[in-house]
């Protein structure tokens, strides 16, 4: 092993990945969402930083506490292990996407989908892969037996990229047609999440 290995290694036996980086993302999201939500009020039209900071902290140490202790009944209900199991296969999406986005680019210039049908199945698309994501490193359910495949990484990344270059396919060789009515389809109003206020 290199030293960069045993380093890595070092640090996953001070419990840098089984405490440390949960914790770091539960409180970093919690945070997030309070300061931009504003439930716990505001003062002077600012978050209140300090209360939001404290229910971060303590949401934190809500999930990452019983896990090293041992006191979460089950894998399955381990929120540790399921973040740890599923934020290798979030990553492999975005990578794809990403990967989908600059080959987008670099035949098709700017890339902006943002309220278009487009965006509304890129929304759909993100919500059903982050659902079974998360619902199969918790394991809540199990595939069925012709399915099995499915459960290896290597074809998990295969897919993704096989449907999202399906999807580019399509996009850039449907035929347009013309309105009838002024009323946006589902998958528009749905792509209109994607837009930034300005």
């Amino acid at each position: 092993m290199g030293i960069f290995e045993n380093g890595l290694m070092q640090l996953a036996d001070m419990g840098v990945l089984e405490v440390l980086l949960p914790f770091i993302l539960v409180f970093t999201i919690v945070f997030a969402v309070l300061q931009k939500t504003k439930i716990l009020g505001d003062e002077n039209g600012k978050p209140r930083k300090n209360f939001n900071a404290v229910i971060a902290l303590v949401m934190g140490l809500a999930v990452v506490i019983p896990h090293v202790i041992g006191s979460y009944p089950s894998p399955e209900s381990d929120i540790v292990l399921i973040i740890n199991n599923a934020l290798p296969n979030v990553s492999i999406v975005l990578v794809a996407v990403i990967m989908m986005l600059l080959i987008m680019g670099v035949f098709g210039g700017e890339v902006n989908i943002a309220g278009s049908s487009l965006a509304g199945w890129a929304v759909l698309f993100a919500i059903v892969a982050t659902l079974v994501i998360f619902a199969n490193a918790a394991n809540w359910f199990v595939l069925p037996g012709w399915l099995d495949f499915l459960n290896n990484s290597e074809t998990q990344a295969l897919v993704v990229v096989i449907l999202v270059f399906a999807l580019i396919i399509w996009f850039i060789t449907k035929e347009d047609k013309p309105k009838d009515s002024k009323e946006p389809s589902f998958m528009e109003s749905l792509g209109k999440a994607l837009s930034k206020s300005k």
